[in-house]
């Protein structure tokens, strides 16, 4: 089986140099309808089935989904600072350590399955009330010092949202329980 297939199994993101608003509302449909597609992926997985890697040395599939939480929670307050301020620099965090706390491994899904229903419905509510000169606003992370707009980091979420299904939807289908 090969690793990079399994890491990413629809590829690295790869953003179009002219983000459109097409493009963005497609994007943000991917954002408000990923929760219900998540929650109906996993709701019925049995214990041991969610204690299941997605791949080999990877999460299993309920560290997945406290990662999926994890990471848009900061995604979210990611975009509520660079709306607020003038190109801020965020603040970064270690998604691995993150994931292999107490609550990653050990909580039951439906703590984030729940909040990434809320989350979400907040955020795409954001994202629909923003001009297109707002997806231009810009943020700075501190890993490598990259700048990123809000337009690109839309579709990343988006990119990230599918990202995450497809390594579970593709462990259910190897393993035969979907």
């Amino acid at each position: 089986m090969d690793l990079e297939k399994l890491k990413y199994p629809i590829g690295t993101f790869d953003c179009p140099s002219n983000i459109t608003a097409e493009k963005l509302e497609a994007w943000i449909s991917i954002l408000e309808h990923f929760p219900n597609r998540l929650n109906n992926l996993v709701s019925n997985l049995s214990e041991a089935e969610l204690n299941t890697p997605y791949r080999p040395e990877g999460w299993t599939v309920k560290q997945t989904v406290h990662h999926i939480y994890d990471s848009h929670h900061n995604a979210y307050t990611r975009f509520k600072w660079a709306l607020t301020e003038e190109t801020p620099t965020i603040k970064a965090y270690d998604e691995k350590a993150w994931a292999n706390l107490f609550d990653s491994k050990n909580a039951p899904i439906d703590i984030s399955l729940n909040a990434i229903a809320a989350l979400h419905a907040k955020w795409t509510y954001v994202l629909k009330g923003l001009s297109i000169d707002n997806f231009e606003k810009e943020l700075i992370h501190p890993v490598g010092n990259r700048t990123m707009s809000l337009a690109y980091m839309t579709g990343m979420y988006a990119w990230h949202s599918n990202h995450h299904y497809t390594h579970i939807e593709n462990l259910l289908k190897r393993e035969g329980w979907r």
